[in-house]
């Protein structure tokens, strides 16, 4: 399929830290989807492309159509992963989100036997006076439960917002940029994302444009999950690097539209394991399609889909890493 067209090519990295660092390819028939995936992963200086040579390679055909009758998938969407191959295809599908959710399995595949905890969480750290270390929060949820608006505080300077690692070392970003919700977004309540997002260079997903092509961010018809994709930079507020130390503090987001829990528990490590493992949370209308309601939900380590280990390895060291850091854990 992609043999004689035009095609666009970016060389990428995901993970902030070096030593757990894997370098990305990305292959695609689209100029948008490459520029998204320059915002979202982490871009090489200049120096470092001549010898550059990808640890995993994506093909990306999003107006490809699979063929379930020969290509063994259930419909025309697919986005397969080969740990073997070291290689992600993408067909079928052109929402950005495919291409940075394939690197995040990988990065969950490979990391635990390194000893590194991969989570889908957004991550902060406190300021200091003096100039040491801050307090480095973790915010574990589903996509809508609040990650990046809660990371994304002007008194915290911001790690990243949705893909992290937990090393020897601390946290580290996987991620280069944010991608965040912007139905109904304003400049009073969250004028960092607002103003990223307007800036020349962020991708606009889904979001209606009116016909002074200025973007109508409260306009749901085509879903209410549109999209920014900005490199984190557009943020003043950030961790230079994408590295933190050990967290303080980790809160569960369950979104809770319920009542079933209280606002805010503090957790023992019993109930951490248990949350965890559990993945309580409740689906927002506009992060699914057909979602019109609060539905319950359980995704396990807030992550489901893109963990292809054992859901009890990544407890064990999530374990691990809060016993040794002596990290609080509440729910939310």
């Amino acid at each position: 399929y992609l043999q004689g067209r035009e095609l666009f090519t970016q060389d990428l990295y995901a993970g902030a830290d070096p030593a757990y660092r894997v370098r990305v390819r990305l292959v695609s028939t689209e100029a948008w989807h490459t520029l998204f995936a320059r915002n979202m992963f982490i871009r090489p200086q200049t120096e470092d492309l001549a010898g550059f040579v990808p640890d995993y390679v994506i093909l990306h055909a999003p107006n490809m159509q699979a063929d379930p009758a020969t290509d063994g998938v259930r419909s025309g969407t697919a986005i397969a992963v080969s740990f073997t191959e070291r290689m992600v295809v993408i067909a079928g599908s052109e929402y950005g989100g495919e291409i940075k959710k394939s690197i995040f399995g990988v990065m969950n595949w490979k990391l635990p036997a390194e000893g590194v905890l991969p989570m889908h969480c957004s991550a902060n750290v406190g300021r200091t006076t003096d100039g040491s270390p801050g307090d480095v929060a973790l915010f574990f949820g589903l996509s809508g439960t609040g990650k990046t608006t809660l990371s994304s505080d002007p008194n915290r300077p911001l790690i990243g917002d949705d893909e992290h690692g937990w090393g020897p070392n601390g946290v580290f970003n996987f991620e280069g940029g944010c991608y965040a919700k912007v139905i109904n977004l304003s400049q009073e309540a969250e004028p960092e994302i607002w103003a990223a997002s307007h800036r020349f260079g962020a991708v606009l997903e889904n979001v209606v444009l009116r016909e002074d092509h200025s973007a109508d961010l409260n306009d749901a018809s085509l879903t209410e999950n549109t999209r920014s994709a900005y490199p984190i930079d557009f943020i003043g507020n950030v961790v230079p690097g994408g590295l933190g130390g050990h967290p303080q503090n980790v809160v569960f987001l369950s979104a809770d539209a319920f009542g079933v829990l209280p606002p805010l528990s503090r957790l023992s490590r019993e109930q951490m394991m248990y949350f965890f493992l559990s993945g309580f949370t409740a689906k927002i209308p506009g992060t699914e399609q057909g979602v019109t309601d609060p539905e319950p939900t359980f995704s396990t380590c807030f992550g489901a889909p893109f963990m292809p280990r054992h859901p009890g390895e990544y407890a064990r060291l999530l374990a691990e890493k809060v016993e040794a850091s002596g990290a609080k854990v509440s729910r939310e």
